[in-house]
């Protein structure tokens, strides 16, 4: 898969099905960089990529001789590479927020998606429980506000959307009457062209 665009090129080593991958994905479409995107599962390993990445992980990303792996760090370089749209808020206080609410989704959702996907039987039963909760314990946020916390898109959403994208195939169904800004976050989120155009093959196929 390839993100069109003028500006300039790089190289993206993706997880089809990693929501880490993925975050970075919506932020390179979002911006419309030009990228190569190398798919990378257990079968098929590029050698180089353990030259290049010391945790031979994804994602990793390429751009001439810089190379970055760890989404977080990725997200904020390609926000600052290309300044256009902006996906952090331009006030240090905001910015501060915006990447509080980012290290919050790391801590706190981020392990609950690796117990319920690698975690045994009662760990991931317990983690999709915890995360359901969690959900809708968040949902009047969006009553007043189009985004997580801001009236843009912004990298936070990039970390967000991939784990509620998710839902369905890690066995989680919130209970919509319970969650109706939450479902509308959702929609607004899922029917942004840089999302469409940021989903995998595999991810395409996590939803009907």
């Amino acid at each position: 898969m390839g993100v069109v665009a003028k500006r300039s090129s790089m190289i993206f080593y993706s997880g089809g099905d990693d929501h880490y991958s993925h975050r970075v994905r919506i932020v390179l479409a979002e911006k419309g960089v030009a990228v190569d995107i190398v798919e990378v599962t257990e079968d098929k390993h590029p050698e180089e990529l353990a030259d290049l990445n010391p945790y031979n992980s994804v994602p990793t990303l390429l751009d001439r001789d810089l190379v970055l792996y760890e989404s977080k760090v990725m997200m904020e370089y390609l926000d600052e590479r290309f300044p256009h749209p902006p996906l952090l808020p331009v006030y240090p206080v905001a910015r501060a927020q915006s990447r509080l609410w980012m290290h919050r989704i790391e801590r706190e959702w981020c392990p609950l998606v690796e117990q319920i996907r690698n975690g045994s039987k009662k760990e991931a039963d317990k983690a999709r429980k915890e995360l359901r909760e969690s959900l809708v314990g968040i949902s009047p946020i969006f009553e007043d506000m189009p985004f997580f916390m801001s009236e843009e898109f912004t990298l936070v959403d990039c970390c967000l959307a991939p784990i509620l994208w998710r839902l369905p195939s890690l066995g989680i169904e919130l209970p919509e009457k319970q969650v109706q800004p939450l479902m509308g976050y959702m929609e607004r989120v899922f029917e942004r062209e840089g999302f469409k155009t940021a989903l995998s093959e595999a991810e395409r196929e996590m939803r009907p």
